[in-house]
């Protein structure tokens, strides 16, 4: 199942950049105003679209392109020093965009409780 996700991540991104997203997908500013919710529906237990150990390696990939620290430093092997952050960048993003469309797919079906009541979703 690891292998089959980490492709879906490129496949996502890949669909994405060319333009080729599904109708009525939600668009880039939908799927990062979801990431906060998202973040909070797997850690309640919620939605289980993505496990605590994905949501985990986001985490660590976010603050992996972000750190000064890396694997390969760019200083010295300028373009190899490049392409781990581009790999990680790139399955990042891919990753957030699988996962969100399928979290707001997701919500779209859930019922809305208001003053205690399930109401229908529209």
């Amino acid at each position: 199942m690891g292998r089959v996700r980490r492709t879906a991540a490129f496949v996502a991104l890949w669909r994405y950049a060319r333009g080729a997203s599904k109708p009525g997908a939600p668009g880039l500013a939908a799927r990062m105003a979801a990431v906060p919710r998202l973040i909070g529906a797997v850690l309640s237990g919620r939605w289980r679209g993505v496990g605590r150990g994905r949501l985990g390696l986001m985490g660590l990939a976010v603050l992996y392109v972000l750190s000064p620290v890396d694997l390969v430093p760019e200083g010295l092997l300028l373009a190899v020093g490049l392409v781990d952050d581009a790999v990680v960048l790139s399955w990042l993003a891919g990753s957030v965009l699988d996962a969100t469309e399928r979290f707001i797919a997701w919500e779209h079906v859930q019922p809305q409780i208001i003053d205690g009541r399930t109401v229908p979703d529209g």
